[in-house]
């Protein structure tokens, strides 16, 4: 008998294309009805709730009434991580669902993971924060240096409350687009929140496309330049 993880039924779950659409459909971070989700997937209602309940004994989603509706969400920020990756193995070898078209090349320009910005401004912002020494690697660990919290809270985060929460502030998510690595982790709910506060970016209607407002992309650009000799 083997022991360990059983990886065989995660995958078997995941595996069904219907409950990878809804999975996929689901890394918006918008919580969805199963009716919704039966549109997301091309399956009927009934269908959708054989496959959703499937998916809640799994522990890949998890479920909220509001009123006489239910809602169906992702079960937490360890399930959209195994997704982006998944896709982003899926991109490298070749298996993608459509060919390339627009909204791929928004998708892959700035997009919604969960409930953090991925895609290229994503990678930029990880990058940016490590070229201007305010998030650094100890270990496999990613923390922010004393310099990283005055800056996320010149734009508007309260450090100290992310702190005191139980999730890891800093975390890496791999970006399936380029398959290199963007933040995650409660500081990139947090920032993701503020740049649609600050009204830096918005996010596309029945989409994961993050659009930036010219005004915004200049500047998000300010605050993580590609060329951290630019900042300030």
């Amino acid at each position: 008998m083997k022991h360990g993880p059983d990886i065989a039924r995660i995958a078997a779950l995941i595996g069904d294309p219907a409950r990878a659409n809804i999975l996929t459909a689901l890394m918006s971070g918008k919580a969805l009805t199963a009716s919704e989700l039966a549109g997301e997937a091309g399956v009927s209602a009934s269908t959708a709730s054989s496959h959703m309940g499937r998916l809640l004994e799994g522990g890949l989603v998890k479920e909220a009434r509001q009123g006489r509706h239910k809602y169906f969400a992702l079960a937490g920020e360890d399930v959209a991580q195994v997704l982006e990756v998944l896709m982003g193995f899926a991109a490298g070898q070749g298996h993608l669902r459509t060919r390339t078209g627009p909204k791929d090349a928004q998708l892959r320009e700035a997009r919604v993971c969960y409930n953090h910005l991925a895609g290229a401004r994503g990678i930029q912002l990880y990058d940016s924060l490590f070229a201007q020494d305010f998030m650094e690697l100890r270990g496999d660990d990613l923390f922010l240096t004393e310099a990283g919290q005055g800056f996320v809270r010149t734009l508007g985060v309260d450090f100290d409350q992310l702190v005191k929460s139980r999730a890891p502030v800093c975390r890496t998510c791999l970006d399936w687009s380029a398959r290199r690595p963007h933040l995650a982790g409660s500081l990139g709910r947090a920032l993701f929140k503020r740049f649609e506060m600050m009204g830096w970016a918005y996010r596309v209607r029945d989409t994961r496309i993050i659009s930036f407002t010219s005004d915004g992309l200049r500047q998000f650009n300010m605050a993580f330049p590609i060329n951290p000799g630019s900042h300030g």
